[in-house]
């Protein structure tokens, strides 16, 4: 009981520090970074926030999935869920669509973002690259996640939706 307690509160706890940071780089920081480079201060967003937020944006991306993934084994439903078995669906289809954005995060935005930040040696050429592809995974990643908590909330609070 206290370990499924624990996996609740972590996923929770970490699934909003991922997703609010998600929308933070989307909904504030990307279009700031414009008004910051007209006026020359990107530099200390560059330097000094986003690489600090990009170390929470991934770690608690991957938190929230390990979380999420021992709780549907605390229940057996971890097969279950990722093969959409059942009622295991529902949750499964949130638990695909987390896994895709986890996948986006590590495999797409934070690689491309160490070439954007200077982190790893770039030219103009392939940072502006590295960008596109980081905005468009993140993009991707914020129009999953609707679904995403949809999935997630409706396993247990809106099931009769799914009957």
């Amino acid at each position: 009981m206290e370990v499924a307690l624990f996996a609740r509160w972590f996923h929770f706890m970490a699934g909003i520090t991922w997703i609010g940071l998600l929308y933070y780089f989307n909904f504030v920081q990307v279009p700031g970074l414009g008004a910051a480079k007209a006026d020359g201060t990107a530099p200390g967003i560059t330097k000094h926030i986003a690489p600090r937020a990009l170390l929470w944006f991934r770690w608690s991306a991957l938190v929230t999935w390990l979380a999420g993934a021992m709780m549907l084994g605390q229940m057996h439903l971890f097969g279950k869920a990722f093969m959409l078995q059942g009622n295991a669906a529902i949750i499964g289809m949130g638990a695909w669509l987390g896994t895709i954005m986890l996948i986006n995060v590590w495999m797409i935005i934070w690689p491309n973002q160490k070439r954007v930040l200077g982190l790893v040696e770039a030219t103009d050429e392939e940072k502006a690259k590295a960008g596109f592809k980081a905005l468009m995974a993140s993009r991707t990643n914020t129009a999953l996640s609707i679904p995403m908590l949809f999935f997630m909330a409706s396993s247990t609070h809106g099931t009769m939706l799914f009957n």
